[in-house]
């Protein structure tokens, strides 16, 4: 038995049809997870004519219950956004865009009638985005105006190491500007959540310092003296087991040694950077908050080289895994026996 995922193409002349044609052509994903794509059947066939491209057959059903999850096959909800043959892999459009957006519009409503168990993205583009008239920044965006959910959680899993984000797509001044007690708290407070939904219930999550050695008691910088630690005061007390401010520039290090459970990181790239320089490939995204679970490959279109079957699709693998391993934690999971 093994657990429906919906996943979302991507932008059409990204990497993202070729590392799904790449991932479900692998024995152990197709034994993971009964996946069901929303996207375009003939992109997903012009991928598989990029040199080296392995070849599957596409089953295009019109919902997921009827799909044949058996290895080999690929399954797709067919939404018909762009013209395969016409299609130029590696070109930026207005209608990449679109199809994008209209590709996780169909996956998330997936999940939320109750026809798959999670979400997996594959990666879009945000000048396509801008382009084709869609008003969202990225994933997150999207998907948390599709479900009316406010300010969801990014949370970075990799070698068991797991991060949480204050902020994400902001300027490095205005993420700054963001790090206050009351936000701080907050999030630890939903961080801590999230983590109990997904099983984790043991240890201790540290927040990072935001300045040079958390800025040696106020000698340069002031936000741990007067934001970071007073939040974290406040938490200790009101029975959370957190710690901090701890020195980014150590506290991953003591993460993936097992010392914290997760590390909340003050801003987009003070995480991003610990995680993909560990494993690039295998850092996944999920996102707290939502109706549903999603995970997602933390890895953009790759312009440069989609189109010559190229890419690499550990991420894409390690994203349908993760959704799997995590998709019973949400209370319900509708399997298929193949």
């Amino acid at each position: 038995m093994k657990p429906i995922i919906a996943l979302s193409m991507g932008d059409p002349a990204g990497i993202g049809p070729e590392i799904i044609v790449k991932a479900l052509a692998k024995p152990e994903t197709a034994q993971a997870a009964a996946v069901i794509v929303a996207g375009d059947a003939e992109v997903l066939r012009a991928a598989m004519e990029f040199p080296g491209m392995p070849k599957l057959w596409i089953n295009c059903v019109e919902e997921p219950s009827r799909g044949d999850f058996r290895p080999g096959i690929l399954n797709v909800m067919d939404l018909k956004q762009i013209d395969g043959e016409g299609l130029k892999p590696g070109v930026v459009s207005e209608e990449c865009g679109r199809a994008a957006y209209a590709y996780i519009e169909k996956a998330a409503q997936l999940c939320l009638e109750g026809q798959a168990d999670a979400l997996v993205t594959a990666p879009i583009h945000k000048e396509a985005l801008r382009k084709g008239g869609v008003e969202y920044i990225g994933h997150t965006e999207i998907l948390g105006a599709l479900t009316g959910t406010a300010d969801p959680l990014t949370m970075f899993e990799v070698r068991g190491m797991r991060i949480f984000f204050l902020s994400r797509h902001l300027s490095l001044r205005q993420a700054c500007d963001a790090v206050m007690a009351e936000r701080i708290v907050d999030y630890v407070r939903r961080c801590t959540e999230a983590l109990r939904r997904l099983g984790v219930t043991e240890g201790t999550m540290a927040v990072a310092g935001l300045n040079p050695h958390s800025g040696e008691h106020g000698l340069f910088g002031s936000e741990e003296v007067e934001q970071v630690a007073p939040a974290v005061e406040a938490l200790r007390r009101e029975g959370y087991a957190v710690e901090g401010p701890v020195g980014a520039d150590s506290v991953f290090h003591l993460a993936l040694q097992g010392r914290y459970n997760s590390v909340l990181s003050l801003y987009h790239d003070q995480g991003h950077i610990a995680a993909k320089t560990l494993d690039f490939a295998r850092t996944i995204a999920i996102t707290n908050g939502l109706p549903f679970l999603r995970t997602s490959v933390d890895h953009g279109t790759a312009m440069d080289i989609a189109g010559q079957g190229l890419a690499d699709s550990i991420s894409m693998e390690e994203a349908i895994r993760l959704a799997v391993k995590y998709a019973p934690a949400f209370g319900r999971c509708i399997s298929q026996p193949y």
